[in-house]
């Protein structure tokens, strides 16, 4: 087995919470506190609702959605996951491919609350996992149409579960190449082609890390190389470990993600805060504007179906969240809902929406995500606003106001007066739960009907 993939297993397995900077700890709290937001408001998806019906029940692991079913550790977990894949608002790595929050913490939840496990040990397992997550993605060289859900975050959660479940290294590890077996290989073209089954490989994630922890304590064994041997030559067209280890303790990957406000496919953003820049100088009316061109790099480029088919499959067309940003005056939760699609001002304008790649752009992504939108109107004024890279990553990161907002607006949908507050209040003071019930009894307490 490789060294690094066993020092990377050391360090996920034995680092103190202690040992984690206050910083680092302050950011994943708010990392948690978004992710948190956008299962609650994913929960509230038909597929994901009609799924919960089906399969919740026989545990005592909360499903964090109206009603607050239980259900085994494996099940809640999925179901989190699922929920939170469903809106398209989680946040996610800056500079390599994945969401990794969404996929670790369904499962640091659902082991957690199986295992009477502490705030600080939840924070610890959630910063580890993510820390797995992000030094494998940059050792990872995904296939172009492989999309990363149930990849390399599955094996950081895995991780995160045998650290809540207080095996050692060796067993972390094992955890690890036990869970290559349960990695997926789901499609981008899943996303453009509207299939939510997409959502369900982000899931699995949650699901592998109450899984595979169990499976090594059974006596379940894997092969040495199993991590290089999937990510380099299954899943994967390959993988280097050589970098996986640098600055290991000192640079930690959690504090390198993104976070959003439109929901939308990431690439889009950069075009749409261009966008709004411009419709606030121009101030026009839906049916003023003639033409609104877009420059930008190839993988934002191609999201440009003007009729997405359904509601998922319009989290990934640049022209529909432009239409509806003219139209509702933002790309946010909810305005980016079912009845944008059949709105008829944005259905219009969808078809004036003209994209295109700009090769300069592209020879910069991933390091920047640039875009340029020139809106022009009906009477011929223009206006043109360029940005190198979108609001949200660390960059240009949203301010505290913004990203508690965004947890009250999602979690508000499943908690009455008072309740997205006291969420808010608790998450604050994590390290001080003597178990994750401090949070569960409380969303129980406030939550709607």
């Amino acid at each position: 087995m490789g060294r690094q993939i066993e020092e990377l297993a050391r360090f996920a397995a034995e680092t103190r919470y202690e040992d984690i900077p206050e910083a680092v700890r302050r950011h994943a709290r708010m990392t948690l506190l978004d992710t948190l937001g956008v299962i609650l408001a994913g929960s509230q998806r038909p597929e994901v609702a009609a799924l919960r019906e089906r399969l919740a029940g026989g545990g005592n692991v909360t499903v964090y959605a109206r009603g607050w079913a239980r259900s085994d550790a494996r099940t809640a977990a999925l179901l989190n996951g699922i929920a939170g894949r469903a809106v398209e608002l989680c946040e996610g790595l800056r500079l390599v491919s994945g969401q990794a929050a969404m996929q670790v913490l369904p499962g640091v939840l659902a082991v957690a609350e199986t295992a009477g496990s502490s705030g600080r040990e939840i924070m610890a397992a959630l910063i580890l996992g993510y820390e797995v997550a992000g030094r494998l993605a940059g050792a990872f060289t995904p296939r172009p149409l492989a999309h990363q859900n149930g990849q390399v975050s599955l094996l950081a959660a895995a991780a995160a579960g045998a650290r809540l479940r207080g095996l050692d290294a060796a067993g972390v590890s094992l955890t690890i190449r036990i869970a290559t077996t349960l990695v997926l290989t789901p499609s981008y073209t899943n996303a453009v082609a509207g299939a939510t089954a997409l959502n369900v490989a982000g899931g699995m994630s949650g699901f592998a890390a109450a899984l595979a922890p169990e499976l090594a304590l059974a006596g379940f064994t894997a092969q040495p190389d199993a991590v290089e041997e999937a990510l380099g030559q299954l899943v994967g067209a390959g993988f280097a470990p050589d970098r996986l280890l640098e600055a290991l303790g000192s640079a930690w990957q959690i504090t390198r993600n993104y976070y959003r406000l439109y929901a939308c496919c990431n690439p889009i953003h950069p075009a749409l805060d261009c966008l709004a820049a411009a419709l606030a100088e121009l101030k026009p009316r839906p049916e003023e504007v003639a033409r609104i061109d877009v420059a930008t790099y190839r993988f934002a480029s191609v999201m440009r179906n003007p009729d997405p088919p359904n509601y998922f499959a319009s989290k990934y067309s640049l022209p529909h969240a432009a239409a509806a940003m003219v139209v509702r005056g933002n790309a946010g939760y909810f305005s980016l809902d079912d009845s944008a699609l059949t709105d008829p001002q944005i259905a219009t304008l969808r078809h004036k929406v003209h994209i295109v790649e700009d090769p300069a752009m592209s020879a910069v992504a991933p390091k920047l995500r640039p875009a340029r939108v020139t809106v022009t109107l009906a009477d011929g004024r223009t206006v043109t606003q360029a940005r190198d890279s979108h609001r949200g990553d660390f960059n240009d990161q949203f301010s505290d106001a913004e990203m508690r907002g965004k947890f009250r607006e999602l979690a508000g949908i499943v908690l009455s007066s008072g309740g997205a507050a006291a969420a808010e209040a608790a998450i604050d003071r994590i390290d001080e739960w003597n178990n994750v019930g401090e949070l569960t009894e409380l969303l129980r307490r406030y939550g709607r009907a």
